[in-house]
């Protein structure tokens, strides 16, 4: 990334013919740099991983659309692990030291990665929808088995498309001999044609993102003709009921849920906009303006158990319980979160 002067350019492999430029900045960036980015990675690691023991462990918070966040935060926690620590290196070094098939592995995790957390929040909005909406089929239309098919289906069309379009080359099916003639050795990014770059983010991103924002939309509009309606006739029940309390929940969940997923869109959408655009203007846009906005998708997964703990008293419980070591106590799996 150019936040400085660099030191010289040069070449990632000097006696390979056909290699990458490098641009090699002072020491004085580069600690700094890789301080910054290793606190981000770890961040998200144990972030993530604090999601998925919360899950795992306490009966409480073992519902399906916290299933669904638990694929959620797996595939943060994943992104983390495989993606982040090549991806540092790669900005910083502004080449890729570890061959071309890891680079095609990486590629394509990352793909599918982003393609599972799209598609979990997809299922999530789909199920807010009936939680909210339509509270009495609720029940019988999201089951454990619906939400085991969800997750599902988000992994294993996520696989496809991820490592299938790379390993096929299907990104670069048409333009071969464009991409031969500009292929260097020491880079690792994921190349398109314009019609593989309009399909994969359409199909990707920009529909199902329309789709969520519609959906979130409809479940907005008929959790305030709730509410409404609750607080009018609140006067007339001494006790409130368990339906006016559980009502409450769902429509906090339902808010909470909406910004994770409005914090996904903000985040991955520069680099979605770039990967649209950049075949149409003939690959013109500077690579260190995509790895900006590759860090800007990859925070995403540093901010959502962020939002968790913010926003879930009940996770924020079970985050201290965790660091406390008290769910090593017995029973603990069965200790009462708070609910308000």
């Amino acid at each position: 990334m150019n936040f400085t002067k660099p030191e010289h350019s040069d070449f990632c492999y000097e006696s390979v013919n056909r290699s990458c430029p490098k641009i090699t900045y002072p020491t004085a960036i580069r600690i700094p740099l890789y301080i910054f980015f290793i606190i981000i990675i770890v961040l998200t690691m144990c972030g993530n991983l604090l999601v998925i023991i919360s899950i795992a462990h306490f009966k409480q918070l073992q519902t399906p659309t916290n299933y669904l966040i638990l694929s959620l935060a797996v595939t943060d926690f994943l992104l983390a692990v495989i993606n982040m620590p090549p991806s540092m290196v790669r900005t910083i070094e502004t080449c890729w030291y570890f061959g071309d098939m890891f680079c095609k592995i990486h590629t394509s995790t990352e793909v599918m990665l982003c393609t599972v957390s799209i598609l979990n929040l997809s299922f999530i909005s789909i199920d807010r929808y009936y939680a909210v909406c339509q509270p009495l089929h609720y029940q019988t239309k999201i089951t454990s088995s619906t939400i085991v098919i969800m997750i599902l289906i988000s992994w294993k069309l996520s696989f496809i498309i991820g490592f299938g379009m790379i390993f096929l080359k299907l990104n670069i099916r048409g333009i071969e001999d464009f991409y031969n003639n500009n292929f260097c050795f020491g880079g690792c990014y994921i190349f398109h044609s314009k019609a593989s770059a309009i399909i994969s983010s359409v199909l990707a991103f920009y529909i199902p993102g329309l789709i969520m924002i519609t959906i979130y939309q409809k479940i907005f509009h008929i959790a305030l003709k709730q509410a409404r309606s609750i607080q009018s006739t609140a006067c007339q029940h001494v006790q409130p009921g368990n339906s006016t309390s559980s009502s409450n929940m769902e429509r906090k969940a339902t808010k909470t849920l909406a910004i994770v997923m409005g914090v996904f869109l903000s985040c991955w959408l520069p680099f979605f906009m770039c990967n649209l655009i950049d075949p149409i203007i003939n690959y013109s846009v500077p690579p260190v303006l995509f790895e900006i906005f590759f860090w800007l998708g990859y925070f995403n997964s540093t901010s959502n158990p962020i939002v968790y703990a913010f926003f879930y008293s009940w996770f924020r419980k079970a985050f201290k319980m965790i660091i406390s070591g008290k769910i090593f106590e017995a029973h603990s799996s069965r200790t009462k979160l708070s609910t308000d």
